[in-house]
Order: structure tokens, then sequence, then C-alpha cells
């Protein structure tokens, strides 16, 4: 599979996860954090905000991979 397929194919996946993670993360947020104090409202949403990242790594890992001569 060459770069650009690899690249369009992660790009969809990507973007389709990260709706889905925004839908969750929202979900979260209006139940349960919106009732905590200041200081877990804000560890909440640091980590909220980052932790997508950690599923994604591989994937974009993927994406970067060169072309095999």
């Amino acid at each position: 599979m060459g770069t650009r397929a690899r690249k369009l194919i992660g790009t969809v996946v990507m973007l389709a996860f990260i709706f889905c993670y925004a839908l969750f993360a929202m979900a979260v947020a209006e139940g349960r954090i919106s009732e905590a104090p200041k200081l877990i409202q804000t560890l909440a949403y640091i980590v909220l905000g980052l932790i997508w990242i950690v599923p994604l790594m591989p994937l974009i890992r993927w994406m970067a991979k060169p072309d095999k001569p």
C-alpha cells in the first residue's frame, strides 16, 4: 500500500475517531464533571483533552511509514 493511500485511510479513520471521542468527552463533561469542584474539573478537562492522542499514535506511525522499495 502506498503512502498516499495510507494517509487517506488514516485521515478518514482519525476524523471518525475524533468525532466519536468528542461526543464521548462532551457527554462525560456534561454529566459528571460539571458537578465536581473546579480543581477536579480542570484536571478532567486536561486529561480528556490529551488522552485521544494515545490510541491514535499507532495509526499516525502507520501513516508515516515510508514505502517499501
